[in-house]
């Protein structure tokens, strides 16, 4: 199944903020949840306000029904969460028609790496199925990375492009880091344990516990975020297994276009493709998240999801797309014609070098920063053995 087939086309827009300065220790204990729901949005839905809630035997013989490796412990903690998300129908309404959109690639990416298919439902608890979720913390897209892991695993996150927000790449990172986490423990209740917390904090509760390796034996020793983790993602499993025995209603398709995507190499602004093909911008930007400024920067090859519609006029009008206003976009003359009048009143340029004439009050770095340099070049440029100038004194600027 391609990517650019099952990459999903809503992301959702909440404050993902919670205080604590109020709270009790159960609504603590249930802050992950509220996560994990807080970027969703109520769709009309006439459903029944909750879901009825069973005896612990039901869900316990549930739970054991499912098709799943990954053991999935009942106990009072798990129950909380079940019942907790169902006093939300409208929002289990709208996962559901997420996880119709993004499982199958989630399955997918699993089963190429012969991962556990119900690794699928952390992303209903790290984001809610958002793949713009951002935590306080500066955990990104649907699997919440942080930058230094997802540059560990090959993302590209910089000032232009964060592809955690890019949910086939971060689906694949993910699923490589898990493989890491179990690699560690041979277990896959403390590897998804790892993940929300990192292993060292993990280890710390192994030997706190006095070296027992089993989640529910160093439960107590655990971050209080992570010992609710597990408990929701055991939680998330039934609720997207059972819910539709409660007839919770689905939501409608809220865009419903096709598309695909396309590979370049080229530096382009997604305003140039959206004003030649004449797609909204705002279409551009839902299918591409991890353009964080609208530019593709060209220094490699990157896709570019697009309408289906408009595959073919991008291919056709490529070269068009690529030199359209180049210069308002991608080409900052502004920045250009300034740095020009700098240099027009501060020096005179002799073949692609600047000759400067020191004036009372400069230093080396307020020259080095006026030019965009580093004062270790001007010293080399000019053979200067130390960082003293005088007024009068002209440097040589190579641009």
């Amino acid at each position: 199944m391609k990517k650019n087939t099952i990459i999903a086309l809503l992301f959702l827009y909440a404050s993902c903020a919670f205080t604590q300065d109020t709270l009790s220790v159960q609504q603590l204990d249930e802050r992950l949840l509220d996560f994990s729901v807080a970027h969703l949005d109520t769709a009309d839905c006439n459903t029944i306000a909750t879901l009825p809630t069973y005896l612990d035997s039901v869900y316990k013989q549930r739970l054991q029904q499912l098709p799943n490796i990954i053991e999935m412990t009942y106990n009072h903690v798990v129950r909380r969460y079940i019942e907790q998300y169902s006093r939300h129908p409208k929002q289990i309404s709208r996962l559901m028609y997420l996880s119709e959109r993004y499982m199958p690639l989630f399955e997918d990416i699993l089963c190429k790496y012969n991962l556990p298919e119900e690794l699928k439902y952390m992303p209903v608890v790290e984001s809610g199925l958002n793949a713009l979720a951002r935590s306080q913390m500066g955990a990104a897209g649907m699997w919440q990375f942080m930058p230094t892991t997802a540059k560990k695993y090959g993302l590209e996150v910089n000032s232009l492009v964060d592809e955690r927000y890019d949910v086939y790449k971060s689906t694949d990172a993910a699923c490589r880091f898990l493989i890491s986490l179990y690699s560690i423990y041979n277990d896959w209740n403390l590897a998804i344990a790892a993940y929300n917390c990192g292993p060292g904090n993990i280890n710390k509760a192994i030997h706190r516990s006095g070296g027992k390796r089993d989640f529910w034996d160093i439960y107590d020793y655990l971050p209080k975020e992570t010992r609710n983790y597990l408990p929701l993602f055991v939680a998330a499993n039934y609720i997207l297994n059972y819910a539709q025995l409660e007839n919770v209603c689905p939501t409608p398709q809220l865009i419903p276009v096709s598309f695909d995507t396309v590979l370049i190499s080229d530096r382009v602004h997604l305003t140039q493709i959206a004003e030649v093909l004449e797609v909204p911008i705002d279409t551009l930007r839902r299918l591409n998240p991890q353009y964080l400024l609208d530019i593709v920067p060209g220094s490699k090859t990157y896709s570019i999801c697009l309408p289906l519609q408009a595959i073919g006029d991008f291919i056709d009008l490529q070269d068009t797309i690529c030199n359209y206003k180049t210069d308002s976009l991608l080409n900052n003359r502004r920045a250009e014609i300034d740095l020009a009048h700098k240099t027009a009143s501060d020096g005179y340029r002799a073949k692609g070098t600047i000759q400067y004439k020191v004036k009372k009050g400069d230093t080396l770095g307020s020259i080095a920063k006026h030019f965009h340099c580093k004062v270790s070049q001007l010293q080399k440029w000019n053979s200067l053995k130390s960082t003293n100038i005088r007024a009068g004194q002209t440097l040589k600027i190579h641009r």
